[in-house]
């Protein structure tokens, strides 16, 4: 089996419903476009609440947001596609 070559990162907060929310809305197109996902509690580590703190759930590729508070799939798809 391959490794996917996109890997997004989600912070995210083990009690936050956005970030659930989020989370779940994300799986297809991982699934669409061979991409892995990776979920960082920001509470796990005080520079990332600190950095994250009300921002919470930030979707990042490469450390560059490319949305939070809820999923903008357009923008998604966008740069997941050019990432191929």
């Amino acid at each position: 089996m391959t490794e996917p070559c996109i890997n997004l990162t989600l912070m995210s907060r083990a009690y936050c419903h956005l970030c659930h929310d989020m989370e779940a809305a994300l799986r297809p197109l991982l699934a669409e476009y061979g991409a892995a996902l990776q979920v960082w509690d920001v509470d796990a580590a005080p520079a990332l609440e600190a950095q994250y703190d009300e921002l919470v759930p930030v979707l990042l590729l490469d450390g560059v947001e490319i949305c939070h508070y809820f999923l903008d799939e357009a923008k998604v798809r966008a740069v997941l596609a050019g990432v191929r």
